[in-house]
């Protein structure tokens, strides 16, 4: 059994993918991040950057062995199961170097242009909106360029490097990107958006969407982060 620390989020949703396209029996802790719960100190033993994803693999020899960071959860899972992921010497180094832009490129920028649409005040989006949506796109026509011959980010075979890149693309609309300049990533995106488990990942806790945080639950954000900080300083 794994447990798996979950919102519905594109984050969420990588480790989801992994977890039911290769059957695995797993249990989902669901977090509400507007409320804290990722600050839970329980939770920030297994996770001790404060985020989700992370899992608890119970289905070992010895303890359980927690792993946190989404890049670092599909590559323990691959390793584990046998599956999703290229062995060979040149198609491992592929393999990492996508994995790696994923989580340093595509996902953090991404990220900010979420929050300059959805949690900027007012005031404060337009900037932010120009910037991040100039990144995304960026990361997208990498995309574009690489898919210009293959159906996968890594030839024929779908593996955990699109896993991690699909959901963060997944979303280009409410991000307010359009993929009619990128049509290969859209046909990509359109390819593994009707694989059976990944609807299945989508869907989990559909109800429970991260929408947005208002004033109150921003403020509230604010406190546990810096007690968060405190914490990982030791000045309690």
């Amino acid at each position: 059994m794994i447990d798996f620390y979950f919102a519905p989020t594109p984050n969420g949703w990588k480790v989801a993918i992994m977890l039911e396209e290769c059957g695995l029996d797993y249990e989902t802790h669901l977090l509400d991040l507007g409320r804290g719960d990722q600050f839970a100190p329980e939770f920030m033993a297994i996770s001790p950057n404060a985020k989700m994803p992370a899992i608890l693999d119970r289905d070992v020899e010895g303890d359980p062995v927690g792993v946190f960071e989404s890049g670092a959860i599909l590559l323990y899972l691959a390793e584990k199961t046998g599956r999703f992921m290229l062995t060979d010497p040149l198609g491992r180094k592929e393999m990492m170097e996508w994995l790696f832009w994923q989580v340093g490129n595509q996902g953090p920028m991404a990220g900010q242009l979420s929050h300059f649409v959805n949690y900027a005040p007012e005031d404060q989006r337009d900037y932010g909106r120009m910037r991040y949506r100039g990144e995304y796109e960026r990361n997208l026509a990498v995309l574009e360029n690489r898919l210009s011959d293959r159906d996968y980010i890594l030839g024929s075979d779908y593996t955990i490097c699109d896993m991690i890149a699909f959901p963060w693309a997944f979303i280009a609309k409410p991000l307010t990107v359009s993929l009619d300049p990128f049509p290969n990533v859209a046909a990509w995106r359109g390819r593994i958006k009707e694989r059976p488990a990944v609807r299945a990942a989508i869907d989990l806790h559909k109800d429970r969407q991260n929408r947005g945080a208002d004033k109150q639950t921003a403020e509230n954000n604010s406190v546990l982060y810096n007690q968060t900080a405190a914490h990982l300083l030791g000045k309690r």
